[in-house]
């Protein structure tokens, strides 16, 4: 019975972020006298629904899916405008795609490890190296604002396939 309770605190939680986005994006479109469009709300919401680490063309998809009239140039003005604002983050993995993923930094950071072979992603926290950033910003008389931390390998499952492919030749 916690498990359900602390979901539902989850999702309220969720849901209060979402609204705090929300307000950023509608104070920015006030102050740049941008209108909010049908699709322009369907994006944002799909957006805001969707996986972290969602291309442009993956967003296009989903949004399709409910508004076939939807075009890319729509969506990739939606998602600029997003991360003009601070409610995206735009991400290179250098696989050659933008990513983007909801700028959640403060209530949720996260670092990348990001497999050269599939481009799969995986997030995950260590509160060592955190600590050690720290340490090395006040080391160098910083005062951290942001970071990020990608690591570049192969994942469990394409190290497996590597070992198949080795062990049938």
């Amino acid at each position: 019975m916690a498990t359900a309770q602390s979901a539902g605190t989850a999702d309220v939680r969720s849901e209060a972020r979402l609204e705090h986005f929300r307000a950023l994006l509608q104070a920015y479109m006030l102050k740049k006298g941008l209108r909010s469009t049908d699709q322009r709300r369907l994006i944002v919401e799909t957006f805001f629904r969707s996986q972290n680490h969602v291309s442009i063309e993956e967003l296009l998809t989903q949004v399709r899916a409910q508004d076939a009239k939807v075009g890319y140039a729509t969506v990739y003005r939606t998602l600029k405008l997003l991360t003009e604002c601070g409610v995206a983050y735009e991400r290179r993995f250098g696989d050659g795609l933008t990513r983007y993923e909801l700028a959640d930094e403060e209530a949720h950071h996260h670092d990348h490890l990001i497999c050269v072979e599939c481009s799969s992603i995986t997030e995950f926290e260590e509160p060592r190296i955190e600590e050690l950033q720290e340490e090395i910003a006040t080391r160098y008389g910083f005062k951290l604002r942001s970071h990020k931390h990608e690591m570049y390998g192969t994942c469990p499952d394409c190290q497996a396939k590597a070992q198949k492919s080795t062990a049938r030749n």
